[in-house]
């Protein structure tokens, strides 16, 4: 920021001239772009605004007229302010009509009462100027640098909304055409307050430039996409006027959203990634507070307060032997059509990715609407839309967000013991998992732990010794049947390696994987250790 004329004459070389404000007091935060000693009356046409002057007054007019004229002439073309040395042509103060005409024209007058040499003022403001200036360049470089490697990076709206808080110490949120809040960084506020009533104050705030600063809601606001294909807005809560810092940075951060989209082609759409984060924090304990999800949810037009919830997972019944990049946009395709399926049959919910293998849901349930209902209405609607065969677990229904974790980790367990054996059921649930689903529901009993624990116990100490994997030999051997070469070709070994980790599996666990009572039990031990380790996560 420029110095402000408040801030010239708090420098010494200005002090000790003994200033004195005699017009214009009112004005002092006005910004000097730079220091022009003047000593001739015609002097305005040679400005462009944002210029101090300093005068003796020596070639100035008598006349009273001309005089204001003079001040006229200052004033109209951006003149900051106007520092007279009395002394030479004006002894002990300025002729009234000097000063009548700067508090006319709003132009601040400063007299100095002492010799000052000029050249120590305009040295003073100068450096300061060239300071400042190189401080804004080294700002904009690091902003460059920063913004340069997240577009690089390929970085979510999410950690470039980070990036935003933490450079300027202000809250960041990205919001869609609809006025739906796509990321939000709160900077340390409430995100509650933040996001209360988030569309109808956002659509209150309407700007005729792609940045601008709304003085009256203390947004500073940016269009985010290409001229003519923008896409959402960029806003920065500002609790005084930005600084042009505040602007470059929010213009480079809008820069990045929109060329990260415009890379994205088989990544999810915005809002996915902003309903998976939301999804995502709820099964971290990310919030603390079951209001923030509340408020992030209606911000993005899901109302979650005052309904009962279900966890719903998708993942494909039989993933395809494809590229991981064809996986991912097989995936991307499932959460579009799950949120179109939703908007289909009213039922507003959140939809976002777990992981590269999974789709999560979370479903509120209308007033006076049964589970079964919705999610047959929302399994039909996704089936004649999404052909790839696929899998929709659905959790138990719970009365409130901090139960929403829960519902969602047995919708997990259900998607998993589903996918391998699906029967073509329109949805999935705890009770459809039979031996799987009992032991989800034992998972708290000691008695089962204990067995677990007796029956894996040698192995699973073996693998944390040793660093291998016998324990995944072994599941890929149970899930086959017993058939060996079958779990050979799935674990990805020749027969011979399969052969000889079984030989090593028999050795610690002092059994005979060949007797079916045994490998029972140690199949029973598995879903019973998946069923724990799950409700840990």
């Amino acid at each position: 920021m420029l110095p402000t004329l408040a801030d010239v004459l708090a420098l010494d070389a200005v002090r000790r001239g003994n200033p004195r404000v005699v017009a214009g007091a009112d004005r002092l935060d006005t910004r000097v772009r730079w220091v022009h000693v003047g000593e001739v009356s015609d002097i305005a046409h040679l400005l462009r605004g944002g210029e101090l002057i300093l005068t003796t007054g020596v070639a100035l007019p008598d006349e009273p007229d001309k005089l204001a004229d003079y001040i006229a002439d200052l004033a109209s073309v951006g003149t900051s302010g106007l520092i007279v040395e009395l002394g030479r042509r004006f002894i002990h103060e300025l002729p009234s009509a000097v000063v009548d005409a700067a508090e006319t024209h709003g132009l601040p007058l400063v007299t100095l009462a002492r010799e000052t040499p000029f050249v120590q003022i305009t040295e003073s403001v100068h450096a300061r100027i060239i300071d400042i200036q190189l401080e804004e360049l080294r700002a904009s470089e690091q902003l460059h640098e920063v913004f340069t490697e997240l577009s690089v990076e390929g970085a979510s709206p999410a950690e470039v909304l980070t990036q935003v808080a933490r450079l300027s110490a202000r809250p960041a949120l990205l919001e869609n055409l609809a006025h739906q809040v796509l990321a939000c960084e709160s900077a340390g506020r409430d995100t509650g307050i933040l996001l209360a009533n988030w569309e109808a104050r956002s659509r209150a705030v309407v700007l005729g430039e792609r940045t601008a600063y709304d003085p009256s809601s203390g947004w500073l606001v940016t269009m985010v996409g290409a001229r003519g294909h923008d896409w959402g807005r960029l806003i920065l809560l500002c609790d005084s006027p930005p600084s042009p810092r505040d602007i470059v940075l929010a213009e480079r951060a809008a820069t990045t959203l929109a060329l990260g989209r415009l890379l994205e082609r088989h990544q999810e759409s915005l809002e996915r990634q902003a309903h998976g984060t939301i999804i995502a924090g709820i099964l971290t304990h990310a919030y603390a507070d079951p209001e923030e999800v509340a408020a992030r949810a209606r911000a993005v037009g899901v109302p979650l307060t005052g309904r009962k919830l279900i966890g719903l997972v998708l993942r494909l019944a039989e993933p395809p032997a494809e590229t991981v990049l064809n996986l991912q946009a097989k995936l991307s395709e499932l959460a579009e059509a799950a949120a179109a399926a939703c908007r289909d049959a009213r039922l507003p919910a959140l939809v976002g990715a777990l992981d590269q293998h999974r789709i999560g849901v979370l479903l509120p349930l209308p007033p006076r609407t049964l589970a079964e209902g919705a999610l047959t209405a929302l399994a039909e609607r996704l089936r004649t839309t999404f052909t790839t065969p696929f899998v929709l677990a659905a959790g138990s229904v719970v009365e409130s967000i901090k139960e929403a974790r829960r519902s969602f980790l047995e919708a997990e367990q259900v998607a998993e013991a589903a996918a391998r054996q699906p029967d073509r059921r329109p949805f999935y649930r705890l009770p459809d998992l039979r031996l799987r689903g009992l032991l989800h529901l034992l998972r708290d009993d000691a008695r089962l732990q204990t067995f677990a624990e007796r029956e894996l116990g040698p192995l699973l100490a073996h693998d944390a010794h040793r660093g291998g994997d016998l324990t995944g030999i072994l599941r890929v051997y149970l899930d086959s049947g017993r058939n060996k070469a079958v779990a050979a070709q799935r674990a990805h070994l020749s027969r011979p390696a399969f052969y000889d980790r079984l030989r090593r599996l028999e050795r610690v666990l002092d059994t005979n994987l060949d007797d079916v009572d045994s490998c029972l039990s140690l199949h029973v031990a598995l879903l019973a250790l998946e069923s724990f380790r799950r409700e840990t996560r």
